[in-house]
């Protein structure tokens, strides 16, 4: 039954590239719960082959692989395909590198790790891909997010966001500027004028607070990325300001 479906009503497909069999095979139990698809490769030489004949939507990318390893498969897949990479690593000291934005990963997560919050991470990135690969609004329709600048005002979906000044600059900050990567020092700088002296801890206090205003609107998009080392940035698409 499955075969007669169309591309576009069969389910996401998530590559899973793992060499120890009951790790991988307890991926496959539950993403395959979560109504995934899966296809499940252990040898890193016949991951590039599978991956430019059948494009998946994801890819769960063990570091360690027989034959070709994971860090060479990510960068190579990164020349011609923008799939979303989540890296599996059993050393921890492989994290900076992982997110350095060098080969191209998306995630991470270490192992050992708990299935439950792979499917998390997988629904997360799958669910954001989805939103910046979204078509930007008709002429004359309005963007999701407005900001209104002389009222410090902004509005999510029609619905007002009741916001602190920072809130709103920080979102001003954001959103202006989709995908960018501001450090925390850069948002500090934009937060206040008075140099008063904060610490970066307020930043990730005022940042929490306004993702789960946000989500209060949407729970299904994620606005707000938390970037490894660096700082935030948004995702969630433009906004119109007035």
């Amino acid at each position: 039954m499955t075969e007669t479906l169309s591309n576009e009503t069969l389910p996401e497909q998530v590559l899973i590239v793992e060499d120890e069999p009951k790790l991988g095979q307890l991926l496959v139990d539950y993403l395959q719960a979560a109504e995934y698809r899966t296809q499940w490769i252990t040898h890193g030489d016949e991951v590039l082959p599978w991956v430019r004949e059948h494009s998946p939507s994801l890819i769960l990318l063990d570091l360690m692989l027989p034959g070709t390893d994971g860090l060479t498969l990510c960068r190579i897949i990164r020349q011609f395909s923008n799939v979303p990479i989540i890296m599996v690593t059993a050393r921890s000291e492989e994290i900076d590198r992982l997110l350095g934005l060098e080969i191209g990963a998306d995630d991470y997560i270490c192992k050992p790790y708990s299935p439950r919050e792979v499917v998390v991470r997988v629904k997360t990135l799958l669910r954001r891909c989805r939103w910046q690969s979204a078509p930007p609004p008709e002429e004359g329709q309005e963007a999701a997010l407005q900001i209104d600048n002389s009222r410090f005002q902004a509005s999510y979906l029609g619905q007002p966001l009741d916001l602190t000044p920072a809130e709103f600059r920080l979102l001003k900050t954001l959103s202006a500027e989709p995908g960018k990567v501001f450090s925390r020092e850069a948002l500090l700088d934009k937060l206040y004028d008075d140099y008063r002296v904060v610490t970066d801890r307020t930043i990730d206090s005022h940042i929490k607070n306004l993702r789960r205003k946000l989500e209060q609107l949407d729970e299904r998009t994620s606005f707000i990325r938390t970037v490894y080392g660096m700082g935030y940035r948004w995702e969630a698409g433009s906004c119109e300001m007035v």
